[in-house]
């Protein structure tokens, strides 16, 4: 059975994401359909674009990620179709799938969405993922190939990654991500920390509190900020059963340091 996993900003109050699985399944009725999330904050192309990198490798392979954060919904932006890693992501071309396809620059195939045979008619200004990601989703799911949406695509918009500063001893990266937990994921990855002896190795945010690395959440007393790597294999910063945003003023941009003392 073919899956598709959507990831949009539309909450959970509306009809809207039932909407999109409902033309899926009118289409291909032998999908399995799986939210990712539908509470991205809305129109935060870059904490969709990151979501969708930290989670995609979960999926079985062939899975179609229908992702619709698109706060140019009804204007000239393009719409595209791309394949890496055999899996294939649909999405408003405005950066919200770059983290992948700029990572496998080289083999990826992409095309822009253009052949309206596979829209749902009439097609709404105002809601894409309805009548055109979702229609495509489902045509891929049932083996549509994507050069069939539309001609070859060479370049797509990439959102830049937030630029990294790398020394002998420091680390300056920035927060990228914010989860409902409060717990605040930095840019810098576990492969980038590699070189570090973590046992020495301290964050510190605006220049304050040298924030120490532990293997757990728990490891720290209750209340106080840690550093961790996650299973998103990204530098996070917590606070034993608390919220570090909260706790130490995060936000996405909030710039990060780590020094091996």
């Amino acid at each position: 059975m073919p899956t598709i996993a959507l990831l949009t900003d539309f909450g959970p109050r509306d009809w809207f994401v039932a909407s999109m699985k409902g033309v899926i399944q009118g289409i291909n009725p032998n999908t399995a359909i799986i939210d990712i999330t539908h509470e991205i904050p809305q129109g935060d192309v870059q904490s969709a674009a990151f979501c969708l990198l930290s989670c995609f490798r979960s999926f079985p392979k062939g899975t179609v990620f229908i992702v619709v954060v698109d706060p140019g919904v009804g204007s000239r932006r393009k719409a595209i179709v791309a394949k890496a890693e055999d899996y294939f992501f649909i999405a408003p071309d405005n950066g919200v799938i770059s983290f992948i396809l700029d990572q496998h620059r080289e083999s990826v195939k992409a095309y822009l969405i253009e052949k309206e045979k596979y829209f749902r008619k009439p097609v709404s200004n105002t809601f894409h993922g309805r009548d055109i990601f979702a229609p495509v989703g489902a045509h891929i799911s049932k083996g549509t190939s994507a050069s069939h949406m539309g001609p070859k695509l060479a370049e797509w918009i990439s959102l830049p990654w937030p630029p990294l500063e790398i020394s002998k001893d420091t680390i300056a990266g920035s927060i990228i991500y914010v989860d409902h937990f409060g717990n605040s994921f930095t840019n810098i990855s576990a492969q980038v920390l590699r070189k570090f002896n973590l046992d020495s190795t301290y964050v510190f945010i605006n220049g304050k509190e040298a924030i120490p690395f532990c293997t757990s959440y728990n490891a720290a007393p209750e209340g106080t900020p840690l550093a961790i790597v996650n299973s998103a294999d990204y530098v996070e910063i917590a606070v034993n059963n608390g919220s570090a945003a909260q706790n130490l003023n995060l936000s996405i941009g909030t710039p990060v340091v780590l020094k091996n003392i």
